[in-house]
């Protein structure tokens, strides 16, 4: 049986923080979360990592943790499909003698719910616009801060989460993780159309203590789109309860990132086996940290970092109206803007596997190149170690797992003709992306092992520059071209004593790509093994995030 030990320093998670979740239409995002369900568009922001892009935060009048659903809304994205390794379903507490009042609204909206009864409670599922699971829990469960300008009367507001549900292949690694290491406690398991759900409660006596898992073998995983759940996040007391659930994480397995400022909240996050992404968030500072209580959801704030892109951020984003001032925010006006296309392309032939936010819609790119005998999916994982969504990330797949059959040491002609199909493949990947408005120097190109050498030649050879290089492990094929690198950001990692890529080799290749005026971070790793750690990661993430700052 599992049983918590706490860590030094730590106590029980208390329950949910808020859920992230993404979107198409923001005007109609907006519209559905505060003029249908009754919640206050408590902060409209950006996105930290594309500032392009929204963040905006519905929940109670100050936007209290465990009350705060959040979008990141991406104009013409395709929907997602639900499926294994992600949340589903964000179920709301609701007083239990609104049930018909909320049935009625409902219906009134063209909303078709489906009445259920889990764990003896009444609930009700329904879709928001871009297919999100929404549920109603009718409980007496405790109130919140009610929105006194919600167009749902008081008596019937929205009191704050209730629960998540999760799709997963095994609950137990699920367990090992809620009450195991965070301190959850286990409700009990009953049948659910989809599987045995089994229900964990957080430790807090306030709203969003739970989070439910449905267990559904051999089922496939989810596919990330509109409507789709990012992560859902858990709530710690303050900085120094995170910084020692973040040692106690990494200690796990768990790899959790640094810390990130968000803001009005500090988070890392960190997957568990099945795939769902979890992150632990802290209380303070909250919503009214920058403007008056009064005043939440009337202005876009933004974070001083990015103060000096405002204007150029404002223009960019689409114009919504926030009905409950008469307000609008935003200049760019969508309805003139093309409809983006879905045709992602096929790299020429070459089956290439993606992730994170479509194509269609993204701005930046990251390609990853797997290792000898590795697979364009074993790659593809790293997207939920980066956590960027700012990013498109592709992985070309190699014929036979492997992208030329010799050392990258050895003569040229023994890896040819494969070594130049090679760079093709990345070229046709590279054109795909600049076909769909997305530019090399807005490109991170990384591999691993044989996939690090070869992100390094293509590199060195092509004439357009990368806007960075993520060489996990690898090092440079050729050491004779001479073109002008000037600025391009390098990630170099290596184990002093890794037999597939000699030291030697590793420093020539940082000489090599200094000399050319390459920015290089090269770091010698005693005791990293042929492997990616965690410091190699944030090494990556801050190449990443330094590009998709910069666009604004």
């Amino acid at each position: 049986m599992t049983s918590f030990s706490p860590a030094p320093g730590t106590s029980p998670v208390q329950g949910l923080h808020h859920l992230t979740v993404m979107a198409s239409d923001p005007q109609r995002n907006v519209d559905f979360y505060t003029q249908v369900l009754g919640q206050r568009l408590v902060k409209v922001t950006v996105n930290f990592d594309d500032p392009g892009t929204y963040h905006l935060y519905y929940g109670d009048q100050t936007g209290q943790p465990g009350t705060i659903m959040t979008h990141f809304p991406w104009p013409g994205a395709q929907r997602g499909v639900r499926g294994n390794g992600e949340v589903v379903a964000l179920a709301y507490s609701v007083p239990a003698a609104s049930h018909t009042y909320w049935q009625e609204r409902l219906a009134q909206h063209g909303l078709n719910a489906t009445a259920s009864t889990r764990f003896e409670q009444p609930v009700l599922t329904f879709e928001d616009p871009d297919g999100t699971w929404i549920e109603l829990a009718f409980e007496d469960g405790v109130p919140v801060q009610p929105w006194p300008a919600s167009p749902v009367p008081a008596d019937h507001e929205l009191r704050g989460f209730h629960s998540v549900t999760a799709w997963v292949r095994d609950t137990d690694a699920v367990r090992q993780l809620l009450v195991g290491q965070l301190g959850f406690t286990e409700v009990g398991t009953e049948a659910d159309p989809q599987g045995a759900r089994t229900r964990f409660r957080g430790s807090g006596d306030g709203v969003g203590l739970f989070v439910d898992v449905v267990e559904r073998p051999g089922q496939p995983r989810g596919t990330f789109g509109a409507g789709s759940v990012h992560h859902v996040a858990l709530r710690t007391r303050d900085d120094a309860e995170q910084e020692a659930y973040m040692a106690s994480l990494n200690d796990a397995g768990y790899r959790p990132t640094p810390v990130q400022d968000r803001q009005y909240f500090h988070s890392i996050y960190f997957r568990e086996p099945n795939g769902v992404l979890f992150e632990i968030a802290t209380d303070a500072p909250g919503f009214p940290d920058d403007e008056a209580v009064e005043e939440l959801g009337r202005h876009l704030k933004l974070p001083a970092w990015f103060e000096p892109q405002r204007a150029q951020i404002e223009a960019h984003v689409p114009r919504i109206l926030n009905r409950e001032y008469g307000v609008t925010i935003g200049g760019r006006d969508l309805s003139s803007q093309p409809a983006p296309t879905q045709d992602e392309g096929d790299g020429q032939g070459v089956q290439v596997l993606t992730a994170g936010r479509p194509l269609a819609d993204a701005r930046v790119a990251m390609v990853l190149l797997h290792g000898r005998g590795g697979t364009a999916a074993d790659i593809l994982s790293l997207e939920g170690q980066f956590n960027l969504s700012a990013f498109t990330y592709l992985a070309p797949q190699a014929d036979g797992n492997t992208w030329y059959p010799q050392s990258f040491l050895a003569p040229l002609a023994q890896n040819q003709p494969y070594l130049d199909r090679a760079l093709a493949t990345i070229d046709a990947v590279m054109s795909e992306l600049a076909a769909q408005g997305i530019p090399a120097s807005r490109v991170v190109l990384g591999g691993f092992s044989q996939g690090a050498c070869l992100a390094l030649e293509y590199a060195s050879r092509t004439s357009e520059r990368l806007g960075g290089v993520i060489a996990f492990s690898g090092g440079l094929i050729t050491l004779d071209q001479t073109s002008d690198l000037s600025g391009t950001p390098v990630f170099m990692g290596v184990d002093p004593r890794d037999s597939h890529i000699p030291l030697t080799r590793f420093e020539e290749t940082a000489a090599n790509l200094r000399a050319r005026g390459a920015d290089v971070d090269a770091r010698v790793i005693p005791g990293l093994g042929h492997t990616i750690n965690a410091d190699e990661l944030n090494a990556a993430r801050a190449v990443m995030q330094g590009i998709a700052g910069a666009m604004g």
